[in-house]
């Protein structure tokens, strides 16, 4: 058998991105702190760029959504993707106001302030002063102190001993439970303080795992007292501050800022927009360049970076617009897909994947995915991630319309909800339930929605709500009880 060497042909079709098409792909994934922050280096890269004015448009473009099919346009779109409308709540304050937020925001007195002034009026010598300040320094905004005694006894080159008596007297301070290492360590500083630690009290704070499980026979037995002592010990324990530092102003405060607004449509339906402070407003200045180029019209080189500063600046515009509007098409199918949760709430949440809103407004699925991730979506029932609307199916026992695995969540925590000390449902019983409405799940399935909503065992659940109604039943207990 001969071989022989042959040259053939062939037509292969392949899709290359370019880094502009990376570039792209990647402002649909992020959110908009960091799409702002990617513009702000873009407009000192790019001399060509700037920030448009706030100016209303006159004309201010939106997508309707209703119960009949209607698919999200986007004629009439402006190219400014930030010209969108905006809602403005009742409690917006007006220009001329008589509100003076400096003053109020500056008058809000963090936990490391008031730590500061109680070190400051203390009667500690230099050196302690100086460990003091440093053991302050690392202390968290929940009051818990994160250090290692000794690593930072070396890096300050004092005893260790002397940094545990400072941190002694510290932990003195108000709020009490504060610079407490571990949560056992709060509650025992508290105790101290209200003098109530003593040899069962510290048998109970030593096992709060034992705690945390209900597991009271345990406790007891640990303890040496009998139940009606346990309950009082309860009480006194529900009555601290796991996180004492928390009752103080941290900063500003976190807030989700949605990138999406839904309020209902006169005409019916649902009026959806894009929220105008999410989107960066950008213009392209024209007329610098064209001044620039006559200036270097010699120059190629120069030439070259023009032109290039002048592509990316269109390329960012456009991809910016783009994004507004895929955002604005992926909210539109979501709201259309999901009608019955906007008009009755969670229960009537239907299942719903990525591809089948991918297909409606004929993109891919990935590009769906990455519109979805980090954008939050403001609609009268609450503000919700948009991955929120994507749940898997749970069948249905009659043969119908398969029910949402969050809508089944749902009606487990609200079963729960409800029970009785004497009637408390195992997961067969929930399952058993579900089963009757037409849903066909499994027992496993219960217990695993069941933990991942932090609902503890049948068994461990009668055994809390007996002693909860144990404590109710109390002469002292009810108050307590029912505000922990």
């Amino acid at each position: 058998m001969e071989s022989s060497a042959s040259l053939l042909q062939r037509q292969k079709q392949s899709l290359v991105l370019t880094p502009q098409m990376m570039e792209s792909i990647r402002l649909l994934q992020l959110a908009h702190p960091e799409l702002h922050q990617f513009v702000e280096q873009e407009i000192e890269k790019n001399p060509f760029l700037e920030r448009a004015s706030n100016r209303a448009p006159k004309d201010i473009p939106s997508i309707s959504a209703g119960k009949p099919r209607i698919g999200p346009t986007t004629g009439g779109i402006s190219d400014q993707a930030s010209q969108w409308k905006s809602i403005r709540g009742k409690n917006n304050v007006q220009p001329g106001g008589n509100h003076a937020f400096e003053d109020t925001w500056t008058s809000i007195e963090t936990l490391h302030d008031h730590v500061a002034r109680q070190i400051a009026l203390s009667a500690f010598a230099p050196l302690e002063r100086r460990i003091a300040g440093e053991l302050a320094g690392h202390l968290e905004d929940t009051g818990y102190l994160p250090v290692n005694l000794a690593e930072l006894a070396r890096s300050l080159n004092v005893r260790e001993a002397v940094v545990e008596r400072v941190l002694g007297t510290l932990q003195q301070f108000d709020p009490p439970g504060i610079f407490a290492r571990t949560l056992s360590e709060c509650l025992e500083i508290q105790l101290r303080q209200l003098d109530r630690f003593d040899p069962a009290m510290a048998a109970l704070v030593a096992n709060l795992e034992a705690l945390a499980r209900r597991d009271f026979q345990s406790l007891k037995r640990h303890c040496g007292v009998d139940e009606d002592d346990l309950l009082d010990m309860l009480h006194e324990i529900r009555a601290l501050d796991p996180k004492p530092g928390n009752r103080f102003q941290s900063g500003g405060p976190e807030s989700i800022i949605p990138d999406v607004l839904v309020q209902p449509s006169p005409g019916g339906g649902w009026q959806i927009e894009l929220n105008p402070d999410t989107l960066p407003r950008l213009l392209m200045n024209q007329n610098y360049f064209a001044q620039v180029s006559r200036l270097s019209a010699q120059n190629s080189k120069d030439q070259s970076f023009l032109n290039e500063c002048l592509q990316n600046a269109n390329w960012l515009i456009r991809s910016l617009d783009q994004r507004a509007k895929t955002i604005l098409k992926v909210a539109a199918e979501i709201i259309r897909q999901q009608d019955a949760f906007f008009e009755h709430g969670v229960a009537h949440l239907r299942p719903l994947n990525l591809r089948t809103v991918a297909d409606a407004i004929n993109v891919h699925q990935s590009t769906v995915s990455r519109v979805t991730s980090n954008k939050y979506m403001l609609t009268p029932r609450g503000v919700f991630e948009l991955k929120y609307f994507f749940t898997v199916a749970i069948g249905s026992s009659e043969g119908g319309d398969a029910y949402s695995a969050e809508a089944v969540r749902h009606q487990i925590k609200a079963m729960v909800a409800v029970e009785l000390p004497d009637e408390v449902l195992s997961d067969d019983d929930i399952a058993t339930r579900l089963k009757e409405t037409g849903i066909d799940i499994a027992r496993r399935t219960v217990a695993k929605y069941r933990e991942a909503l932090n609902i503890p065992s049948s068994a461990r659940r009668r055994r809390e709500k007996r002693v909860r109604l144990r404590c109710q039943s109390s002469p002292d207990g009810g108050g307590d009880e029912s505000s922990s």
